[in-house]
């Protein structure tokens, strides 16, 4: 009962924040409060909000308030001096925290003429970020630390208009992030779950089999955040390598990154029976409803983990007369860590067509990963997935687009740095980081 209380009153504090977001924006010059909130009024409503005209004015005064870095660190010390509680909410380093936001910040700006878009992205993001303990009245003190931070930031040369664009646009986004927040308090904010297999393939990498307390509901090819006590409140994404399995145990292949964070907790402190947490499911890289077409797979490292999961459900949904094709880069044939998996895939599948490319000395006569799928043939009649280390993701896609496989068919998660089909005007990226 005491749950189901709170739950009422988080939602009835998540409308009341939502109507309030969605009333008429202030007039440009409307008074202030002492806390620097608007007081005026304007004609048009939240949905009328012209994302186009408010990304001009934003992009035409960058330079007001970039590097975000510095931004960034002013908002984060305003937070935390005038709410020291929040600071128990954010993981010991602020490293990826930092730049996180700024990524969030550089997809906003960048998307601000693509509403419905946005829209989609946030609400997504709002759902996810329940399981860091964010409720809607952390979004207005997060507005009153970015004002206060972009100010100070600016200095003299800051201008209303240019804050009360950057208002709309933040509210826009909460908004969003609050309705996906409503809209799932009927599912777990995360999951608990135990290791029940942690087998190190290399001295950087280990595969981990995990298994729900609850029921975890996911489509092969997407991922989800994995949180390990050992680094409390460090959440970060990782592919599902299966399609759903009889034993309800999920797969994750972990590469360490390096000395002291969540990959190496995970990779060389984590064993069987140790517990860690799962974030929402996330992604779109998942086949289609009715898989008709031929299926290129392009995967490099960890990014085989779901391509495996892909292929793993193609087995089951395949139309007859329909293939695929997968290739498999890595730098030497050592790091084909999956081979075994690989090999009973090809063995199975007479449809399927495996290309392992080795990219080191000695390696293919191809060159790299995307060279082989390039000269190996024409793509353009089928559906592209690709998945690995974000330059090799971006150079794929790039080659595909150029080849001319319709962007909506050329599936990839986010990644750190421009993704194609064309270098977006600011060089700007999706914030979400890729799972590895």
């Amino acid at each position: 009962m005491t749950e189901d209380y709170h739950s009422l009153l988080a939602r009835r504090e998540a409308m009341r924040l939502r109507d309030r977001l969605l009333a008429p924006a202030p007039r440009a010059g409307a008074t202030t409060s002492p806390s620097g909130r608007a007081t005026g009024s304007a004609a048009g409503q939240a949905g009328a909000w012209d994302g186009a005209a408010d990304q001009e004015l934003i992009v035409r005064n960058l330079d007001l308030v970039t590097p975000f870095g510095e931004v960034i660190t002013l908002l984060y010390e305003a937070m935390f001096e005038r709410h020291p509680y929040l600071r128990k909410l954010f993981p010991d380093s602020m490293e990826f925290q930092r730049t996180h936001l700024e990524h969030a910040f550089r997809y906003t700006i960048e998307n601000l003429h693509r509403s419905e878009q946005l829209a989609a992205f946030f609400t997504r993001l709002g759902r996810d970020h329940r399981k860091l303990g964010v409720r809607p009245v952390h979004y207005q003190v997060f507005e009153d630390a970015l004002t206060e931070a972009l100010r100070r930031y600016a200095g003299e040369r800051w201008r209303d208009d240019v804050e009360q664009a950057w208002l709309r646009m933040l509210r826009f986004v909460v908004a969003a992030m609050v309705n996906g927040a409503d809209g799932a308090l009927a599912e777990p904010a995360s999951w608990g779950c135990t290791v029940t297999r942690h087998e190190r393939r290399r001295p950087d990498l280990a595969v981990l089999r995990v298994r729900t307390f609850e029921p975890y509901p996911y489509r092969p090819g997407q991922y989800a955040t994995l949180q390990s006590p050992l680094l409390p409140h460090a959440w970060r994404p990782y592919s599902l390598a299966r399609a759903s399995a009889p034993d309800g145990e999920l797969e994750f292949h972990i590469r360490r990154t390096g000395p002291g964070g969540l990959s190496d907790a995970l990779v060389t402190r984590t064993g069987v029976g140790d517990s860690l947490r799962l974030g929402p499911v996330k992604g779109t890289m998942t086949l289609d409803e009715d898989p008709t077409r031929e299926v290129l797979i392009v995967a490099g490292g960890t990014g085989w983990a779901p391509a495996r999961a892909l292929l793993e459900e193609l087995a089951v949904r395949r139309r007859p007369g329909t293939g695929a094709y997968v290739f498999v880069g890595a730098r030497t044939a050592d790091d084909l860590y999956d081979a075994p998996a690989l090999a009973r895939l090809e063995n199975r599948c007479p449809w399927l067509r495996v290309v392992p490319v080795t990219e080191g000395p000695g390696g293919s006569e191809d060159g790299s990963v995307v060279e082989a799928v390039a000269r190996y043939g024409d793509w353009t009649d089928c559906t592209a997935y690709v998945s690995g280390p974000p330059a090799m993701v971006i150079a794929a896609v790039y080659r595909l687009t150029a080849a001319g496989v319709p962007a909506d068919r050329i599936h990839h998660d986010p990644v750190v740095g421009a993704v194609a089909p064309s270098p977006p005007p600011l060089g700007w990226h999706t914030p979400d980081g890729f799972p590895a």
